[in-house]
């Protein structure tokens, strides 16, 4: 190919950091051609990173009415010289890029907009999960050697935290929208007091919203450390490589922990599938319940070999 590749991924985290092993399939599939990426702005410093992207343009979500932005979108679409367009969000709004190539000509396109060339065609996509989902993408477009994700590339001054000793990540928290994918906050203090009386420093994790969270936490274990809003993505990824092992709900961040290697102990309830969506690594277990307030202290604890 004589253009460029484009690479559609828009987030969120457990979602972006699953794309990764793809990212670097397409990247290596594509030796000696331009491959850029279109993302969301939380994830345009992570992407850069990674080292396999030669442009990475960050744009915000648009409403359809804010024609100028849909107007601005479609004029750098239209002019990047596209070859091929590698659509690993597969939703409606990247669907909808699709069209923004109208009249033509259209770049040859991965994904599942209507009329695209290499159509993620098989009727049990959405029973993948989704590093399934996405190799069998990718196949079907050509591209059949798909390594795991890893974070090799992450590197990030850590220094600024602190933590001079062995420390845990602990994630509390995730979508707030989404409380039934939370461990009660009595039982992630309980855990994290264990994790302190095994000379382990337990560190939470979270957005800066979660503050609350992290100091009801902090009140059945003060010697954990809150990070909340206080890191970025990559420092995030960094902290996963070098902690002794994270425990947290199904939230973006244990993504990076398992892809890490690290020891990783998710908690889930009914209310998602690890079917679907779990971690993926080499040493994570899943710890699913009715409920999370059915999964024990103890429970997690021998997971983690506390």
């Amino acid at each position: 190919m004589r253009g460029r590749i484009l690479v559609i991924k828009l987030g969120a985290l457990g979602d972006f950091a699953q794309a990764l092993g793809p990212m670097q399939a397409i990247r290596q599939h594509h030796q000696g051609t331009p491959v850029d990426l279109l993302t969301t702005p939380p994830f345009a410093e992570i992407a850069e990173a990674t080292g396999y992207f030669d442009r990475v343009m960050a744009r915000g979500r648009m409403k359809w009415h804010e024609f100028g932005k849909i107007a601005d979108l479609r004029q750098l679409l239209r002019g990047g010289g596209y070859d091929r367009v590698y659509d690993l969000q597969t939703s409606d709004r990247s669907s909808f890029y699709y069209r923004l190539f109208r009249p033509g000509p259209f770049p040859e396109w991965s994904g599942i907009a209507r009329g695209c060339s290499h159509p993620h065609a098989n009727p049990d996509r959405d029973r993948l999960h989704t590093i399934e989902r996405q190799r069998d993408q990718l196949a079907m477009a050509g591209i059949h050697d798909v390594p795991p994700p890893d974070l090799s590339w992450a590197e990030a001054d850590i220094s600024r935290f602190g933590l001079d000793g062995p420390f845990a990540l602990v994630a509390p928290g995730g979508a707030a929208h989404r409380s039934e994918k939370r461990w009660p906050a009595d039982r992630v203090g309980a855990l994290s007091d264990l994790i302190a009386q095994a000379g382990i420093a337990p560190v939470l994790i979270g957005g800066a919203d979660e503050k609350p969270l992290h100091d009801a936490i902090r009140v059945s274990a003060p010697a954990a450390r809150s990070l909340a809003g206080n890191t970025s993505l990559l420092e995030l990824a960094a902290l996963a490589k070098s902690a002794r092992f994270a425990v947290g709900n199904d939230t973006g961040p244990m993504h990076l922990a398992a892809i890490a290697g690290i020891p990783t102990a998710v908690i889930y309830s009914h209310a998602s599938d690890p079917a679907l969506c779990a971690q993926r690594g080499p040493n994570v277990t899943i710890l699913r319940e009715p409920k999370t307030e059915d999964v024990a202290v103890d429970q997690v604890a021998q997971a983690l070999g506390l």
